[in-house]
């Protein structure tokens, strides 16, 4: 406690006779946490969080979900998901709608155990939903290593693998992203390292900090962006040492690229991100679902006044979209940002309401 007091005294003496700052945290669990601990209440009226597209389940886009619903109803199919991409809403359904009606779709913890769902259903194609930043992602690649060593012939991955440096990027070209610095996720710059994220300082001279997930953790990590405003210089700060090193996971990365190569990715209410995806090797496509079993949709557009993809951006807080915490809640999502549990509209909806006018 005396040391989140003592943080809080130099954010204070940092921010003070300051211009209106907005730092942009990248990561769900972030957004979570910052919420369940009070922290947006306790900084200065001139220091503003908002929130970026930290979460992969919110970006991932309506025609992957529309093929995850195809190949589940497909009778030769079986779809293997985390349980939190279930109620993500697609053009006209969801996963869970899928698995009330004629889908075949089984939750499951880790990609792993899709290995056991295979050999248990060998007459069937277990098509694993691999959804993600680089966090999850070594896993994935690891499972397809496994189902070969292992000679298992009838699993797939249906892969949706999202980058966050890119983003990072694209966002800053962005004119309505206006940001003074970015907190950055600890759990990716464990896999990547903190050196990956350094074109923030070269390129942008953006602030930047990696920050762990406890309170004192975070602030610390604000008060690195903000003694980096104070001096007038830009550096990736690495405030989770104890966990991140400059050059990542070798390990990790290495199984990453022997699976997977960089490929351009569509973000749900961004668009195209030149480079900021991973697809399958070709040397591995027989266990890309989409090179055995490809599957043609109908062009469908989706109207809505959810406004996810200025949320993801941070370009407006949820409160102002129309239908948050109206047509839009957790139990009956309309946008992605209220489906999952690091969602950043399912963060205001639970924490939020009780601190902020809406």
């Amino acid at each position: 406690m005396a040391d989140t007091v003592k943080l809080m005294k130099k954010i204070a003496r940092l921010a003070k006779e300051k211009k209106k700052l907005r730092f942009m945290e990248v990561c769900g669990t972030h957004t979570v946490a910052i919420f369940r601990s009070g922290i947006r209440q306790l900084l200065p009226e001139n220091v503003e969080l908002v929130s970026g597209p930290g979460c992969p389940v919110c970006v991932t886009n309506d025609e992957y979900i529309d093929k995850a619903i195809a190949y589940s109803r497909k009778k030769d199919c079986v779809v293997v998901t985390f349980g939190d991409m279930l109620k993500v809403p697609g053009t006209r359904s969801s996963l869970a709608g899928a698995a009330a009606a004629d889908g075949d779709v089984r939750v499951v913890y880790s990609p792993l155990d899709s290995l056991k769902i295979a050999k248990e259903n060998p007459r069937k194609k277990v098509v694993f939903l691999a959804v993600g930043f680089e966090t999850t992602a070594p896993t994935q690649a690891a499972t397809v290593l496994a189902a070969k060593a292992q000679r298992i012939e009838n699993l797939f991955m249906l892969s949706a693998q999202k980058l966050v440096p890119p983003a990072l990027r694209f966002l800053l070209g962005d004119a309505a992203v206006k940001v003074d610095g970015f907190l950055l996720p600890g759990h990716v710059a464990v896999i990547i390292g903190a050196d990956a994220f350094n074109f923030l300082a070269e390129e942008y001279r953006m602030p930047s900090a990696v920050g762990g997930f406890e309170a004192e953790e975070i602030l610390t990590a604000l008060a690195s962006l903000l003694e980096q405003v104070d001096s007038g210089r830009a550096e990736v700060a690495n405030d989770y040492r104890s966990v991140v090193k400059a050059e990542g996971n070798v390990a990790a990365k290495k199984i990453l690229a022997q699976v997977y190569e960089v490929a351009d990715a569509e973000w749900r209410g961004i668009g195209k991100i030149p480079a900021s995806g991973l697809k399958i090797r070709e040397e591995f496509a027989a266990f890309d679902i989409e090179c055995v079993a490809p599957i043609e949709l109908e062009r469908v557009e989706k109207k809505t006044a959810c406004r996810c993809g200025e949320v993801l951006r941070g370009v407006i807080n949820p409160p102002e979209c129309p239908l948050f915490g109206k047509a839009c809640q957790p139990l009956h999502a309309i946008g992605p940002c209220m489906v999952s549990v690091e969602g950043v509209c399912v963060a205001w909806f639970k924490y939020g309401r009780n601190n902020f006018k809406w």
